[in-house]
C-alpha cells in the first residue's frame, strides 16, 4: 500500500516514465519509503490496471518508444482516500535492538564495531535528510519545483511545509539513533573497565 500510495504521490507532480518514477523515487521519496527499482515497474502497470494511472507512448531516441504515466482523476481520488484514512502506528521489528539485548554473547570488539557502524550509518543519514529539507526549504529541490508549479499560490505552503515536517522527525530519528550508538559505545567501555577492576590480573598481565 505504501509503495502504491508513493508512486500517485509521484504522478501527481507531473506524468512521468518508469525511468523517471524510479529516479525521482530515490531522489525524493526513497528517503521515507525504500523500494528496490524491480517493484517500481510492475506497481506502475497495476495502478494502470485499476485507472489509477494511464499512460501513453512517447519517442525514446529515433526508433524506440518508452510508456509515460501519469495520474488520473481516479487516482487523485484514491490518493485524498488513503491520506484521510488513519494508520495506527504498528510495533516493528528491530534487528539492532534485539542484538543489542544479547551483547554478552559477542567479543567486545564485535559488539563495538556492530555500534560504531550504526553510529556511521545515521551520522550520514543525518546529514543527508538535513540537506534534503533544506533544499525542500528553499525550494531548490526539482521536483517539488514541478509539484508546485501545479499548485495554486494558497496552498504552496502547505506544500512545502509538511515535507519539511516530515524530514524534520527523519532528523530527529537519525539522532536519536546515533546517540543510542554513542551511549552503547560508553557502555562497552564502563563494562570493560568494571571487568578490568574486578580482575588486576587482565590489567597486569599476571
Amino acid at each position: 500500500m505504501s509503495l502504491r500510495l508513493a508512486l500517485l504521490a509521484l504522478l501527481a507532480a507531473r506524468p512521468m516514465t518508469g525511468f523517471d518514477a524510479m529516479r525521482q523515487f530515490d531522489a525524493s521519496v526513497g528517503y521515507l519509503w525504500h523500494a528496490p527499482h524491480t517493484q517500481i515497474y510492475p506497481e506502475l502497470r497495476k495502478l494502470e490496471s485499476t485507472g489509477l494511472v494511464q499512460s501513453e507512448e512517447v519517442p525514446r531516441g529515433e526508433h524506440a518508444k518508452k510508456r509515460r504515466y501519469s495520474l488520473t482523476e481516479a487516482g487523485r481520488d484514491q490518493l485524498r482516500a488513503w491520506m484521510d484514512e488513519v494508520e495506527e502506528p504498528r510495533r516493528e521489528r528491530d534487528p539492532q535492538r534485539l542484538r543489542a539485548a544479547y551483547f554478552e554473547w559477542a567479543r567486545p570488539q564485535a559488539a563495538r564495531a556492530q555500534l560504531e557502524a550504526h553510529a556511521r550509518f545515521y551520522e550520514e543519514a543525518l546529514a543527508s535528510y538535513e540537506k534534503q529539507r533544506d533544499d525542500i526549504l528553499a525550494r531548490r529541490v526539482p521536483l517539488l519545483v514541478a509539484r508546485l508549479d501545479r499548485t495554486p499560490p494558497s496552498e504552496q505552503a502547505a506544500v512545502v511545509e509538511f515535507k519539511a515536517f516530515a524530514y524534520s522527525g527523519l532528523i530527529a530519528r537519525a539522532r536519536a539513533e546515533v546517540e543510542w550508538a554513542l551511549e552503547g559505545l560508553r557502555l562497552l567501555e564502563r563494562l570493560h573497565q568494571d571487568r578490568s577492576e574486578e580482575d588486576p590480573g587482565e590489567r597486569t598481565g599476571t
